[in-house]
C-alpha cells in the first residue's frame, strides 16, 4: 500500500484495479463517496460495485486491452439502498502488470444541482395540481354547508324552545358557519399565487430585506440578532416587490419561531446574505447573472421526517402552523423564474433563493 500513499490526500475518489477486475486499493475519498470502508471494498469486483456498472466495466476492459491511455465520461452510478452517484469518471491505463487500471470518480456537482432544481420544479407543478384539486373538492361543498347552517339557524322555532336551548342550537350553527369561513380563507390563501396578478416594477433586494428585518425586529425585540451581509453592487431587477417581501418574511418568520429557545437564551441569530452568481442554470435556462439570497438561522434545524416535503402545502414542523408559508414562497419565486432550496442541520438552516438578474 505504500506505493499508493500519494493518493491518500486527494479530494477525488480513486480506485486501483487488478487485472481480474477486483479493487486493490481505495483512497479515503473513495471510502467516503461509496460509503464503504476499505475492508469491504478490498477485493470487491468492479462489475458488482454498482447496479449499472456496465459502462464503467467496459472502460476497465478497454484500458486492459490498451485501447486508450485515458478515458473520461459522465456516469450516473446506481447503488442499492443509496442515492445514485452523478460522477465524472477518468479511467487510466497504468504501466504496471499487477495494477493495470486506475479509476478516478469526481462527483458531478453541477448535475446534482440540476437534478435538485428539476425536482423542485416538478414539486411545484405537483403542488399547483394538488392545490387546484383540493380547492375544487373543498370549495363547492363548503358553500353548501355554510348556506345550510344559515338556513337551519333561521328555521329554529324559537317559540317552541326554551331560551337556553335555542341559544345552544344557535351556537352550534355559528360554529359550523365560522369553521366554514375559516376553511374558505384557507382555500383562498392556497389559490392566492395563481389569482393575484404580479405588480412588476424595479426591485432592490436590500430594500426587501430591510423591510422584513424591521418587521421581525418589531415582533422579536430582544434575544434575536439579525445580521446583514449584503453585496451592495447587486443591480435592481424587474419583479413584484410585495411578493418578494412575503417570501422573505415567511422564511424569516418561520426561522424566528423555530429560534424560540435561543431567543430566551439571548443568542438567536438570523443572517440575510446577498451575492451575485454568474453563469447559472435555473429551470434548464442559462442566465449570465443571478441574485443569490440566503436566509440563515442557527436554530434546531428542520425535522428530518419533513425535510424533503417542506414546500408541500399543509406540511408544517410547528404546532399550529398552516403549512402554507413555504408553499406560497415557492410559488412566488417560481413566478420570478427563480428557484428556492433549503439545506438544514442542527444549528444551521439555510434557505437559498436564486433569481435571474438583468
Amino acid at each position: 500500500m505504500n506505493s499508493f500513499a500519494g493518493l491518500e490526500l486527494l479530494a477525488s475518489a480513486v480506485l486501483v484495479i487488478s487485472p481480474d477486475g477486483r479493487i486493490v486499493y481505495a483512497n479515503p475519498a473513495a471510502e467516503n463517496l461509496l460509503e464503504r470502508p476499505f475492508k469491504l471494498l478490498q477485493h470487491a469486483e468492479l462489475k458488482d460495485l454498482f447496479l449499472n456498472s456496465e459502462e464503467l466495466f467496459d472502460g476497465f476492459q478497454q484500458a486492459i486491452a490498451q485501447q486508450f491511455a485515458e478515458k473520461r465520461q459522465d456516469l450516473t452510478l446506481e447503488r442499492n439502498g443509496h442515492e445514485a452517484l452523478h460522477v465524472h469518471t477518468i479511467v487510466t491505463a497504468l504501466d504496471h502488470p499487477d495494477t493495470p487500471v486506475l479509476i478516478e470518480l469526481r462527483e458531478n456537482v453541477q448535475q446534482i444541482k440540476l437534478d435538485r432544481e428539476e425536482r423542485i420544479h416538478d414539486q411545484h407543478k405537483e403542488n399547483k395540481e394538488l392545490i387546484r384539486n383540493l380547492a375544487h373538492e373543498i370549495k363547492n361543498p363548503l358553500g353548501g354547508i355554510r348556506g345550510a347552517a344559515q338556513l337551519l339557524e333561521l328555521e329554529l322555532p324559537e317559540q317552541d324552545l326554551p331560551e337556553r336551548r335555542a341559544k345552544e342550537l344557535r351556537e352550534y350553527t355559528q360554529v359550523i358557519i365560522k369553521e366554514a369561513d375559516r376553511l374558505q380563507v384557507l382555500v383562498d390563501r392556497l389559490l392566492a399565487p395563481n389569482r393575484v396578478p404580479q405588480m412588476i416594477a424595479d426591485v432592490n433586494v436590500h430594500e426587501v430585506c430591510e423591510r422584513v428585518r424591521s418587521l421581525i425586529v418589531a415582533e422579536f425585540p430582544r434575544g434575536l440578532r439579525i445580521k446583514r451581509d449584503y453585496d451592495l453592487s447587486i443591480p435592481e431587477f424587474r419583479g413584484d416587490q410585495q411578493q418578494l417581501i412575503q417570501v422573505v418574511l415567511n422564511i424569516a418568520h418561520n426561522a424566528a419561531q423555530a429560534l424560540c429557545y435561543r431567543i430566551e437564551e439571548g443568542d438567536a441569530e438570523i443572517i440575510f446574505k446577498t451575492r451575485v452568481v454568474r453563469q447559472v442554470t435555473l429551470a434548464k435556462v442559462r442566465y449570465r447573472l443571478a441574485l443569490d439570497l440566503h436566509i440563515i438561522d442557527n436554530g434546531p434545524g428542520i425535522p428530518l421526517e419533513i425535510r424533503d416535503r417542506i414546500f408541500y402545502p399543509l406540511v408544517s414542523g410547528r404546532d399550529g402552523g398552516s403549512g402554507l408559508g413555504l408553499t406560497l414562497a415557492q410559488a412566488f419565486i417560481t413566478q420570478h423564474a427563480g428557484v428556492i432550496d433549503c439545506e438544514s442541520r442542527p444549528g444551521c438552516t439555510d434557505f437559498r433563493i436564486l433569481i435571474p438578474l438583468p
